[in-house]
């Protein structure tokens, strides 16, 4: 009997599907789209007739979405530089 291998690392995969990549970043299928449409979500790659998401790109696009009520830390900075 031969010994199955086994892909032991874990890692998660590049590409992303539609509904993966609407899930990675928390949103549903229809915001995501809208989020595409608009740019704030980078547009897909196309691999034969597969249309995948770079998980990678997401993260960058994500990172580039605004804060809710602005960075705290930089908010506290700023008053402290226009009170000297």
């Amino acid at each position: 009997m031969r010994a199955q291998r086994h892909d032991t690392i874990l890692y998660p995969p590049r590409g992303l599907s539609r509904e993966e990549a609407a899930r990675y970043v928390g949103v549903g299928t229809t915001k995501f789209d809208e989020m595409v449409n608009d740019r704030r979500m980078p547009r897909p790659k196309r691999v034969d007739g597969r249309v995948l998401w770079d998980r990678i790109a997401l993260d960058a696009a994500f990172s580039d979405l605004p804060d809710e009520g602005g960075n705290r830390i930089d908010e506290l900075l700023s008053r402290r530089d226009r009170s000297s």
